[in-house]
């Protein structure tokens, strides 16, 4: 069991200490007493934006964003997740986007490269897609986190399953505000068709090419909207208890027929 901590701000277009300095504030205003053992959950691409300017944006792995995150895990002794971006390693120019967490003492947990880039906004012409569904354990739980867009595909949710033994979903994000029905829609979904826990979490505000809604929110394996950070600047919070997982997949055992 734990809580869950989401960060939902403006990001500053490719001004990654403005966004270290918001991060820092809404923790300390929204949510200055964090439990131990929390898991804090920053958008996609947090320090940035969603840039396709690979030059300016792109991180010799990753850093020094996966050092803030470091940082954060420590001081407040909990797990964080937030999306990066990085270099290619095979093609020259272009970037990855990348999801990183990280243990209180500083130990990785987990590393996923975007599996499905945007090809609506010619992400996919600059950002390297990954392959690999990952999982990782936190607060004697299974998590897959996935990026935004991998939204759209139900086959990778379940693969987090079939594969990773998933119980939680996490997916960051930067969707606009032109499609945030669909965002709600497909993460309650999402949480319904695989008996899991999905938290979204999205950006607020304003970027040169978007508007963005907010809407961080943690759906149940039900289907149930348990937490909703609402379209403006704040902390998401919400706890995330196991039973409520594995007891409904004893009850109503969907997932044992997946392969039949």
């Amino acid at each position: 069991m734990f809580t869950v901590y989401g960060c939902q701000y403006d990001i500053a277009w490719e001004d990654r200490e403005a966004n270290f300095g918001k991060v820092r504030s809404l923790l300390e205003n929204a949510a200055p007493e964090i439990p131990n053992g929390s898991l804090i959950v920053l958008p996609e691409m947090f320090a940035t934006g969603f840039s396709m300017n690979v030059a300016a944006i792109a991180e010799p792995d990753a850093l020094p964003s996966v050092e803030f995150m470091k940082r954060i895990a420590a001081e407040r002794e909990s797990a964080v997740i937030g999306g990066v971006v990085t270099h290619s390693e095979i093609r020259p120019g272009w970037g990855r986007n990348e999801l990183r967490a990280f243990s209180p003492e500083g130990d990785p947990l987990a590393r996923y490269q975007k599996i499905r880039t945007f090809r609506y906004t010619r992400e996919f012409d600059h950002f390297e897609r990954g392959w690999d569904v990952v999982t990782f354990e936190w607060g004697g739980m299974k998590i897959c986190p996935l990026i935004c867009y991998d939204l759209r595909f139900p086959e990778l949710f379940r693969r987090g399953v079939s594969e990773g033994g998933a119980e939680v979903f996490v997916v960051i994000a930067s969707w606009p505000a032109v499609r945030v029905e669909h965002w709600l829609a497909l993460l309650r979904a999402r949480a319904i068709e695989n008996l899991a826990y999905v938290i979204g979490i999205n950006r607020a505000g304003e970027d040169p090419n978007h508007a963005y809604p907010g809407r961080s929110v943690v759906f149940d394996p039900h289907g149930d909207m348990v937490a909703d950070a609402g379209e403006r600047e704040g902390i998401l919070e919400a706890r995330i208890d196991p039973a409520v997982v594995r007891d409904w997949r004893a009850e109503f055992p969907a997932l044992l027929d997946l392969m039949s």
